[in-house]
């Protein structure tokens, strides 16, 4: 069960209210989310919660590759986790390096770029096409927020 307020809360109400995803498409996404999340605070030296740590580790081993939605469709999305990997690394670089940007910030956020693939491949091109600008608004951050994380960090 989710916690009321969470990013993952609010990303799993959007995927079924404002997307309409099917639950193993919105079970897959929240998986890869906090499978990310998980890495993201290991590699930031964050503090970390066991419960959330021991999800993760499920998800990363259990829940992704056997979800049906993802076995459905792995022939897409494997690629596109690939590519928001290369690019999460590449942005990382220039944010250690200090070189922080308009491009890292958006390079960053590749799992919006896997939810509007999921919604394409649920409802078709023309709704993803239709509705990407909703897609496009779950992300939290703001690229003048993002900058004045990176200047101080």
């Amino acid at each position: 069960m989710l916690k009321s307020g969470t990013p993952e809360y609010w990303l799993r109400r959007n995927f079924v209210e404002a997307l309409a995803l099917p639950e193993d498409a919105v079970e897959w996404l929240i998986d890869l989310w906090q499978v990310v999340q998980l890495f993201d605070d290991i590699v930031d030296g964050d503090k970390i919660d066991r419960d959330d740590a021991d999800m993760a580790i499920w998800a990363a081993l259990v829940g992704l590759p056997a979800n049906p939605f993802y076995q459905a469709h792995m022939t897409v999305l494997l690629p596109l986790v690939s590519t928001a990997i290369l690019k999460w690394k590449a942005s990382d670089t220039v944010e250690l390096a200090g070189d922080a940007c308009a491009t890292s910030f958006v390079w960053r956020a590749g799992y919006y770029d896997i939810i509007l693939a999921t919604v394409q491949l649920v409802h078709g091109t023309q709704a993803a096409m239709e509705i990407g600008h909703v897609v496009l608004k779950l992300y939290g951050e703001s690229l003048e927020e993002y900058m004045k994380e990176m200047s101080d960090a």
